[in-house]
């Protein structure tokens, strides 16, 4: 793994961060697969067996940052520490995951414990890989809470409506063969 200059990858964590709050006030991710290599993976676990997979940036934009995003409008996803290793190239940014929607006490609906991305840099202010991690477990939970509550968006229960019916969206797809 290639080293960087530290105000390069400090550089590219801002921008970074900025295009975030831009697609969160947008409601619109898909503009942040600019800042992906053309050939870049992202990833993230979905269960023992089970993952979501992007390979190169137009998977990107359209799975990780359209499907997947849909239904979370609202949402927003403040990083809370950022950790950059400019020696290998990597970043790792904790954030939480954080609805627009509020309880019967004024708090809002956040998924508990913290998420996070872990990112290889490649140069030219892009991204060649990046893999979320978060608790699904947490995720689970808020989404039913919410659901009680009647307050989880139209798009998400729809997405986890067509879930329940066995349908497997883009991206999604076992680790090991069964």
């Amino acid at each position: 793994m290639p080293s960087y200059p530290r105000k390069e990858l400090e550089e590219m964590v801002e921008r970074w961060l900025e295009a975030n709050r831009r697609a969160e006030k947008a409601g619109d991710w898909q503009p942040m697969a600019e800042l992906y290599t053309d050939n870049a993976e992202y990833s993230w676990n979905t269960g023992p067996n089970e993952r979501f997979m992007a390979r190169g940036r137009e998977q990107i934009r359209e799975w990780a940052l359209g499907t997947e995003m849909q239904g979370l409008d609202g949402w927003n996803y403040p990083y809370v520490k950022v950790l950059i290793d400019e020696k290998q190239g990597e970043v790792v940014g904790f954030w939480k995951q954080v609805a627009d929607a509020r309880r019967p006490d004024g708090t809002p609906y956040t998924v508990e414990g913290i998420g996070g991305s872990w990112f290889r840099y490649a140069g030219d202010f892009k991204w060649e890989w990046q893999a979320d991690f978060f608790d699904l477990g947490n995720v689970t939970a808020l989404f039913f809470e919410m659901i009680e509550a009647g307050v989880l968006g139209e798009g998400m229960s729809k997405r986890l409506e067509a879930a329940v019916a066995g349908e497997v969206a883009p991206g999604h797809e076992k680790i090991r063969p069964e």
